[in-house]
This record gives C-alpha cells, sequence and structure tokens, in this order.
C-alpha cells in the first residue's frame, strides 16, 4: 500500500532577541554536548558562516538580533564585525590541514617561538588563494589555529 507523503514541518517562528555573543555560544554548547556522536557540529553553520538557529532553538528561544558567524574548520564564534576573520581562519584551517596532509609538518615559521604560519609556506604548494593580512599561529590543541597571540 502507497503511504502518504508527509508534508514537511514548518519551522517554528523564533523571535528576534537581545541576546549575547555569550548567550549564544552557551547554546551551541549546549547543543553540542547532546547532539550524536555521528552528527557533525557543522550542521548548525550555514553556507555564509551564519548560525542555524532553528537548530539551536531547544536551547535558545531566538534569533539574536546582532549577526554572529561561526568557523566551519574551528567552530569559533564571531561578531558582525569579525565576519573577514572568521573567513580567513576557515581558508587558513584548510590551508594549513592540506599542507600537513601533503608535507607531515606544520607550515610555521623556522624557529618562530610562536609558531607562525609561514604564508610562503602555504603559497609555494598553491593551498592559499589570497595572503592574509593578519598572523595566524599554531595552538598545541590537533594543529588548529588562532589569530590570537600566544603568550
Amino acid at each position: 500500500m502507497w503511504k502518504k507523503k508527509k508534508k514537511p514541518e514548518e519551522k517554528a517562528h523564533l523571535e528576534i532577541m537581545d541576546l549575547s555573543i555569550h548567550d549564544v555560544r552557551k547554546a551551541i554548547h549546549t547543543y553540542a554536548e547532546r547532539k550524536p556522536n555521528e552528527v557533525p557540529l557543522s550542521v548548525i553553520i550555514n553556507h555564509d558562516l551564519t548560525i542555524d538557529y532553528h537548530l539551536l532553538s531547544p536551547y535558545i528561544k531566538g534569533i539574536p538580533k546582532k549577526t554572529y558567524y561561526m568557523s566551519r574548520e574551528t567552530y569559533e564564534l564571531f561578531e558582525e564585525e569579525d565576519y573577514e576573520l572568521a573567513k580567513e581562519m576557515d581558508e587558513v584551517q584548510q590551508a594549513v590541514d592540506l599542507y600537513i596532509q601533503q608535507t607531515g609538518e606544520p607550515p610555521t615559521i623556522d624557529m618562530d617561538p610562536y609558531k607562525r604560519i609561514s604564508y610562503h609556506k602555504l603559497e609555494r604548494l598553491h593551498l592559499l588563494a589570497q595572503r592574509p593580512q593578519r598572523e595566524f599561529y599554531l595552538t598545541n590543541e590537533e594543529f588548529m589555529i588562532t589569530y590570537k597571540k600566544p603568550q
């Protein structure tokens, strides 16, 4: 017997609210803790790096007035004025991952105590489309990058 095709559920209407970056970060953290292991956190990140608040709706009861962006590669949350930084972090992190995959070593500037990313090394392998204007550094966590200079 043919089954009747279900209509897609309509997304609940979310109210626009005055939510801080801390509120959004807390909701994302709770979502990440409760999601099934096989579901990547990146499902909440739209193509333009905005966040799908409908997926977060069990943990946050609205959509923030301010626009927040999330790096698809590092899962770091940014305010609207840092959108370019979020995009650059994704580009550089992807390039770093590919460089390590191809060479087996991190693309840092030789002998740099801060482990600054060498754009020259990335460009030599054609892994960067455009050189960022800011410095990025390699952290001690699984070859992740950061824009914050280590102390």
